[in-house]
C-alpha cells in the first residue's frame, strides 16, 4: 500500500541553514520498509493458506491481523509520539517491528496460524508507530517550499519497497532449489507442511536483524529536533460556522468512506492475485508472462543467495504456479510506482479531481471485466488496476480535508484512521470466496469499491 502521506506548510526555525541530507536518506529507507513489510503480506497469505491448511476466509485474517492495527494503534501512537519525540519513536516503532518479526519463530516451528497473526499483530502495530511519526517528519524535514519534492521521494521508495518485496518472497516461500523441492514432494503431507512451514523462518529472522541494526543506527543519529506542528488557525470561515465535528461536513465524512475503500480495494486485490490466478486453472502461460517471470526470476534470485538460499529458476512451463503468482502480484505494485512517477508532474498541469474520474472508471470497468474473462486476461486485468490506483490517495485525502478550516487535524486523523480498510476489505472478500460461490463472485466487492469512489470523485467531494 502507498504510505499515508501529507505535507504541511509549517517548518521549524532556520530550516534553510541546515542540511538534512542524512535525516531525509534515513527517512526514505524506513519509507522503503513500510512498503516492503506491507507488500510481502500478499506473497506470505496463500503461503499460509497451505501451510496452515486454511480457508480463503481463514488466510484473509492475514490483513486484518496487520492492518487492524492501523485503527487500534493511531490514536496510542500519538500520545507516545508526544512523550517520547520523533526520533526515540521511530527507534520504539523499529523494536516493536522487530519484535514482531521475531515471533514468526515459534509460529513456524509449531505451524500455529494464531502465533502468526500476533507476529502480525505486533509488525503493523510497529509500522504504525513508524508511520505517525515519520509523515510529519518528512513534511517539516526542511523547507516547507520543499515539502512536496520530499513527499514524493519517500512515495517512490515506498512503491519500490512493495514492489521488490513480493517478488523476493515468491522466491523464498515457494521457489527453492531442485533437491529441496524433491525432497519435500517425497515427504507425507503432514512432514511436508512441517517442513515449509519453517521457510518463512529466514526472511522474518533477516528482518529482524535489519530491524534492530535500523533501530541503533536512528539511535545514533543526529537527527535534527524539529518542531511540532504549528496549531491551525481555528479560523472561522462560513463552511465551518456552527459546526462541532469534522464529520459534520459530508465531503470529509464521504472521504473517510472513500480511503476505506481505497486502501481495501488495494490491498484486496494485491492479497487474492495469487488464489484468483490458481482458480483460473492455467496449464500453458503466454510467451509474454514467461519472458516476464524468467527476466524477473534472474535479476532477484541473487539476493535470496545472500540469505542462504539457492533457489532454481522458477518453472513456467508448468502453467500458473504460486512463483509465477508473485510475480505478478510485484508487477500489480509496479504499477503503482510507474503511477506515482508519471502521475506527480502530471497532476500539476490537469484537473485532480477529473482525473480521479478517469481511474476509478477505469477500475470498475477492468474489475467487471476480469470477472468476465478468464485466463491470463482476467489476471491482467487486475494487474493494471495497480495503475489506477496510483493516484487515488494523492487526490482523495486533499479533496476530503478541503475547507475544514480549524477541524483540518481532526479530519485528517479520521482518514489516517479509516487505513483499517486494508483489513475489512480482504476479510470480506475471503467471506464471500468462501461461503459465495469462490473468487470470481468476491471480485465483485473490488468493482463496488472502485464504483463509491467514482461516486466521490463525481458528486462526494462537494463541499457543503
Amino acid at each position: 500500500m502507498a504510505a499515508p502521506l501529507t505535507s504541511s506548510p509549517t517548518t521549524a526555525t532556520s530550516t534553510a541553514t541546515r542540511s538534512y541530507a542524512l535525516p531525509m536518506a534515513a527517512m526514505t529507507s524506513l519509507f522503503f520498509l513500510f512498503g516492503a513489510v506491507t507488500n510481502f503480506n500478499d506473497v506470505l497469505m496463500p503461503y499460509l493458506k497451505d501451510v496452515c491448511q486454511l480457508t480463503d476466509l481463514q488466510s484473509s485474517l492475514v490483513q486484518f491481523a496487520f492492518f487492524g492495527a492501523y485503527f487500534l494503534m493511531s490514536l496510542p501512537a500519538g500520545y507516545v509520539l508526544k512523550r517520547l519525540g520523533y526520533q526515540r519513536g521511530i527507534v520504539l516503532g523499529l523494536l516493536v517491528m522487530a519484535a514482531g518479526a521475531l515471533l514468526f519463530i515459534p509460529a513456524a516451528n509449531s505451524r500455529t496460524f494464531g502465533v502468526f497473526l500476533l507476529g502480525l499483530s505486533v509488525l503493523g502495530a510497529g509500522v504504525t508507530l513508524l508511520q505517525v511519526a515519520a509523515n510529519p517528519y518528512v513534511s517539516i524535514l526542511g523547507p516547507a517550499n520543499r515539502a512536496a519534492s520530499r513527499v514524493s521521494i519517500v512515495g517512490v521508495a515506498n512503491n519500490f519497497g512493495g514492489t521488490l518485496s513480493p517478488l523476493l518472497g515468491g522466491i523464498l516461500l515457494f521457489g527453492g532449489s531442485a533437491a529441496l523441492k524433491a525432497r519435500l514432494a517425497a515427504l507425507p503431507v503432514a512432514q511436508r507442511l512441517a517442513e515449509e512451514s519453517t521457510l518463512v523462518k529466514g526472511p522474518y529472522i533477516g528482518l529482524a536483524v535489519f530491524l534492530i541494526i535500523l533501530a541503533g543506527t536512528f539511535f545514533l543519529l543526529k537527527l535534527p529536533e524539529l518542531e511540532t506542528f504549528a496549531d491551525e488557525e481555528a479560523e472561522v470561515v462560513p463552511a465551518t460556522a456552527g459546526r462541532t465535528s469534522a464529520l459534520q461536513f459530508p465531503h470529509l465524512a464521504l472521504g473517510v468512506v472513500a480511503i476505506f475503500v481505497y486502501v481495501g480495494v488495494e490491498v484486496g486485490l494485491g492479497s487474492f492475485l495469487i488464489r484468483y490466478g490458481e482458480a483460473q486453472g492455467i496449464t500453458q502461460l503466454s510467451g509474454f508472462t514467461q519472458a516476464l517471470v524468467r527476466g524477473l526470476n534472474v535479476a532477484v534470485n541473487f539476493i535470496a543467495v545472500l540469505v542462504g538460499q539457492a533457489p532454481a529458476p522458477i518453472d513456467t512451463t508448468a502453467g500458473f504456479t504460486k512463483a509465477v503468482g508473485a510475480v505478478l502480484v510485484s508487477s500489480y505494485w509496479f504499477g503503482s510506482l510507474v503511477g506515482r512517477v508519471v502521475g506527480i508532474p502530471l497532476l500539476a498541469r490537469i484537473n485532480d479531481r477529473k482525473a480521479l474520474v478517469v481511474v476509478c472508471a477505469a477500475g470498475v470497468l477492468l474489475v467487471l471485466a476480469s470477472i468476465l474473462n478468464a485466463g491470463e486476461t482476467a489476471l491482467w486485468l487486475i494487474v493494471l488496476c495497480g495503475l489506477m490506483n496510483s493516484i487515488m490517495w494523492p487526490v482523495i485525502f486533499p479533496l476530503a480535508i478541503k475547507g475544514l478550516g480549524g477541524f483540518t487535524k481532526q479530519g485528517s486523523s479520521y482518514l489516517i484512521m479509516a487505513i483499517v480498510g486494508g483489513a475489512i476489505i480482504p476479510l470480506l472478500m475471503g467471506w464471500v470466496a468462501t461461503n459465495g460461490g469462490g473468487l470470481r463472485v468476491a471480485f465483485i466487492i473490488p468493482a463496488l469499491c472502485y464504483a463509491y469512489l467514482l461516486f466521490y470523485a463525481l458528486r462526494g467531494y462537494r463541499v457543503r
